[in-house]
């Protein structure tokens, strides 16, 4: 039972992280909004990223709750959390109450543990009969969400900052200052 309830809970919380990006819910910023706290980390194009972001927070949150393709779910996971990890709370330290890492390295150890687990009974892993865990799965999750992580980021320093008319009609460089970073 605690397997489950550990699944679903944190599963859950990433989903709706995910909408607060992707759709503004639950008092979110939305894919603007979003888009322009990662445009000025330098996840460019920033409202690519934003979507990008929300979409595997949302995907990646319901197919952990709902135990399906748990490895797959917790390298998305992971990816993200590494990246909010790299480009939003190192430079604030360790802990969460200064804005650091603390609470997105939690969650890709909770991420981690449940790969390492197996989603157990009740999900669709079991159900499809493709449940894959032990300790070889969470470190390939955890690698793979690593890597996944660096590719982003090199694309974003890669790609041009987007452009914004000014009030004058000139072009300048969006780069605004970021409101409440969410990973």
């Amino acid at each position: 039972m605690g397997r489950l309830l550990a699944r679903v809970a944190v599963g859950v919380l990433f989903a709706g992280h995910g909408v607060q990006k992707v759709f503004g819910w639950f008092g979110g910023p939305g894919p603007d909004g979003a888009g322009q706290m990662m445009e000025s980390i330098g996840l460019r194009p920033g409202r690519r990223n934003a979507m990008l972001s929300g979409a595997v927070e949302t995907a990646g949150g319901a197919m952990l709750a709902a135990g399906f393709l748990t490895p797959v779910a917790g390298a998305a996971l992971t990816g993200n959390m590494v990246t909010a990890i790299q480009t939003v709370h190192r430079p604030s330290g360790f802990w969460n109450q200064n804005g650091g890492f603390e609470f997105p390295l939690t969650l890709i150890a909770a991420v981690a543990a449940l790969v390492d687990a197996g989603p157990g009974p009740l999900s669709l892993d079991e159900a499809l009969g493709i449940e894959a865990s032990g300790s070889t799965w969470a470190l390939l999750s955890l690698a793979a969400g690593a890597a996944g992580s660096v590719l982003v980021m090199e694309a974003g320093k890669r790609a041009p900052a987007t452009q914004q008319s000014s009030p004058g009609g000139a072009q300048e460089s969006a780069a605004p200052e970021p409101a409440v970073a969410q990973p």
